[in-house]
């Protein structure tokens, strides 16, 4: 049995954080895992560090389920954002062996591929309706077959989900939480009025995607959905508060466009009631938050049987690491539906090189065995960890407000 020996936690920031977990075995073959919470990357290094490489040294590293059970079950203190990422962080860890073990990819572990390749969505922002379109069409001419689309409001001096740089961005930008300002109703005019410019422009072949960023109460989430029905989006992505799995049923008796939820879940509990009940369309839950490839693979075959398919988060606070383990399950699971995609610095990819590709609107994982990602810790080293933070919305009367 290929027996863990050691184990270290590497924190590095090539233009953001990143936390990586490396876990090494005593026939010299190590694996890699993401631990990367954004704003809250400490945390995870000092619980992996101190409560959980202890525990690992001397495991057998091909029993990958029964070490996410008693990483799970043992701990007492169950789910939570923090622990969830460092079980998923060994999880991937000891994919990325079993794959290099075997001299295979992972997604040949989980069953194999089911499809050529991954579709993947970008990311198309801008200060107005038609600076977004434009960049929309830029990304349409670059092969994307689903693009998503957010622009500055009219009188609110930022929005979150709108950067300055049109390829690149960062929510977490600031030593200490961002205030930022929020008004509804000018949100609520804004939106029709960009899709439908985005439908003129780039017509009915491009699949387009917009996230609320949980900023709207269920009615008004059934009311933007509504409006936008005519041009036909591929989803809304967080439109309320997900706590209360019971507010998306109020808005699903006012719209039909498809709805999307879950890159804050960290289990299987968090989706239970609105996939069993098919009160979302897509489950956006991700590797590196909610436990690794073991149980993301739990909660897809769950939405499986109620037609509910995944569409992961893929943000450039999840590193390439969780990228690519994003893409061997998004290739091996039949109930795939959609891949986020946001291009990470020449920085970041330096410091972490791969084998996974884009082309034609799509991406896979490439045929690398494990993982097929690496980390240059020498690289690594140069970039010391600087403190970030998500902002934070209040109302124009100073109220806070969801994020």
């Amino acid at each position: 049995m290929p027996k863990i020996i050691d184990a270290k936690v590497i924190v590095t920031c090539p233009g953001r954080n990143f936390v990586t977990l490396k876990i090494i075995t005593d026939e010299g073959i190590y694996g890699l895992g993401d631990a990367t919470l954004n704003g809250r990357e400490l945390s995870v290094a000092s619980y992996l560090t101190d409560h959980v490489i202890p525990c690992l040294i001397g495991r057998d590293a091909h029993r990958i389920e029964d070490i996410w059970q008693y990483l799970y079950k043992g701990a007492y203190w169950r789910r939570g954002p923090v622990t969830m990422t460092a079980i998923a962080a060994v999880d991937m860890a000891l994919w990325d062996i079993k794959g290099k073990i075997a001299g295979l990819p992972v997604y040949q572990l989980l069953g194999g591929a089911s499809r050529e390749g991954v579709m993947v969505y970008g990311h198309a922002n801008g200060t107005s309706i038609e600076d977004t379109v434009n960049v929309a069409l830029e990304y349409q001419a670059q092969g994307y077959k689903a693009i998503r689309l957010q622009c500055g409001v009219p009188g609110m001096a930022s929005t979150y989900g709108v950067s300055k740089d049109k390829y690149f961005y960062e929510p977490a930008d600031a030593d200490l939480p961002t205030e930022n300002v929020w008004n509804t109703s000018k949100y609520l005019r804004v939106v029709p009025e960009l899709f439908k410019a985005a439908r003129e422009a780039l017509g009915w072949d491009v699949h387009l995607l917009h996230d609320i960023h949980h900023r709207l109460t269920p009615i008004e989430a059934g009311r933007l959905g509504k409006d936008l029905e005519p041009y036909r989006p591929f989803w809304l992505e967080d439109a309320t508060p997900a706590e209360n799995q019971e507010a998306f049923r109020l808005i699903r008796q006012h719209t039909t466009a498809p709805l999307a939820v879950g890159e804050i879940f960290n289990s299987i509990w968090d989706a239970k009631d609105l996939i069993q009940n098919q009160l979302i369309d897509y489950i956006r839950a991700t590797v590196v938050h909610a436990g690794g490839i073991t149980h993301l693979r739990r909660i897809a075959a769950l939405a499986d049987l109620y037609q509910v398919r995944t569409g992961c988060h893929g943000a450039t606070d999840l590193s390439p690491v969780c990228m690519a383990a994003a893409l061997h399950f998004d290739l091996s699971v039949p109930n795939f539906g959609i891949q986020e995609y946001m291009r990470h610095t020449e920085e970041t990819d330096a410091v972490f090189p791969h084998a996974y590709s884009f082309g034609n609107g799509m991406m896979h994982p490439g045929e690398a065995p494990g993982l097929g990602v690496d980390i240059d810790e020498e690289l690594a080293t140069k970039y010391e960890y600087k403190r970030a933070f998500l902002p934070v919305n209040r109302l124009e009367d100073g109220t806070m407000h969801s994020w």
